[in-house]
């Protein structure tokens, strides 16, 4: 189950962009509940009680429906993800750490672990495995420490956010506690997830449903606390499902990143903290809005974009079109090693060959022009 479902996020790679993946003018998402339907389209599901949320085209970046899309609100650990964007493209996967007591200092009491020790020596994928699937803020604390520390990785990650144009989001502690001042917001939430998943290792982490974690003189199993994903304590597992991450804290509420796949097309869907029902009832808003999403793919008109607005355009566009900043098509940090698996990227970079091409043409000519004019 979980080599099929890494394959299925894998298989992002494929996606072949669309018209909406260059448009040239994002559109805002102002506050309240917004929906743009055309004829057929399904009504948006009534009795959602999420205080925010977040449908998208997680290749193009088009919002479908949205709540409150940049209220801000605790992300609890959904704000893994940015920690996991930052922070991955400094980190080899196969490269093994000895962890000291100083790298576990400082969790939050009442933290959710996966059981990291201090004196034993782990691969770097086994601590990404236990902060994707446990939530693991031990395995967080233990990575941040080789990013370069905690108040470090803090910085990069909120510079991070600033880059994806997430400009809701606070960072304070980076794996995701309660700590005044922190926030984010389902936009955000959608940009990070989205930036994740142009990452390989990213898809591969996040769409994992169980795996085996070391300690106890061998390993034992650990299960993916997503339960779209992993399909336990009732909630029946997504038909296409992908990730990314949930998250609960008693400020929080119950957070929730969701992906799925079916067939070409790929939704995004952030909820944030409902307000009815039990501990899993984010699991259910989550799966009513995919359902509806896959439903209403051709039949409504984008309220907003993930897309981010160009500086010299946003420099003549009025305060409340912030709105409409998020994450590029091909995440920064991507490097040799770790191409982006959206193929947009590769149309960038091409277009960036083309212009520095077109560049050096054009200094060529101004030099030889140059070169027949008398100095002054």
């Amino acid at each position: 189950m979980a080599a099929l479902t890494a394959t299925a996020a894998i298989g992002l790679c494929c996606l072949a962009p669309t018209q909406d993946s260059s448009a040239s003018a994002p559109l805002p998402v102002p506050a309240g509940e917004h929906v743009r339907p055309r004829a057929g389209a399904p009504a948006l599901p009534a009795g959602l009680s999420a205080l925010s949320f977040v449908v998208a085209d997680a290749r193009t970046g088009k919002i479908l429906a949205a709540r409150d899309a940049h209220r801000r609100l605790p992300p609890a650990s959904t704000l893994k993800t940015l920690f996991a964007v930052t922070a991955l493209p400094h980190l080899r996967a196969d490269d093994r750490h000895t962890v000291s007591e100083q790298d576990l200092a400082g969790i939050g009491p009442g933290s959710s672990l996966v059981g990291v020790e201090a004196g034993h020596t782990y691969q770097v994928s086994d601590l990404w495995r236990g902060v994707f699937l446990s939530s693991g803020n031990d395995a967080v604390h233990v990575l941040a420490s080789l990013n370069g520390g905690w108040e470090q990785t803090a910085a990069q990650m909120q510079a991070e956010a600033r880059r994806l144009g997430a400009l809701d989001t606070e960072v304070v502690s980076p794996d995701g506690y309660d700590t005044p001042g922190q926030v984010s917001s389902a936009f955000d939430l959608a940009v990070f997830g989205r930036a994740g998943l142009a990452r390989t290792d990213f898809a591969e982490y996040c769409s994992t449903p169980s795996a085996q974690f070391p300690g106890g003189g061998g390993s034992y199993g650990i299960m993916n606390t997503n339960r779209l994903l992993s399909g336990s304590d009732g909630v029946a597992r997504y038909p296409g499902i992908i990730g990314i991450k949930n998250g609960f804290t008693s400020n929080a509420g119950n957070t929730l990143i969701a992906a799925a796949r079916q067939g070409e097309r790929t939704l995004l869907v952030t909820v944030m903290n409902p307000q009815s029902g039990g501990g899993f009832e984010v699991y259910e808003e989550a799966r009513t809005l995919l359902d509806w999403g896959f439903g209403a793919w051709d039949h409504v008109d984008a309220v907003g974009s993930l897309e981010p607005v160009r500086p010299t355009r946003a420099a003549h566009r009025p305060q409340e079109t912030r709105t409409a900043q998020a994450v590029a098509v091909e995440p920064a940090g991507v490097t040799s090693e770790q191409e982006s698996s959206w193929p947009v990227a590769g149309s960038v970079a091409g277009g960036l060959a083309v212009t520095a091409t077109l560049v050096v043409l054009a200094r060529r000519r101004s030099e030889r022009t140059r070169a027949g004019r008398p100095k002054r």
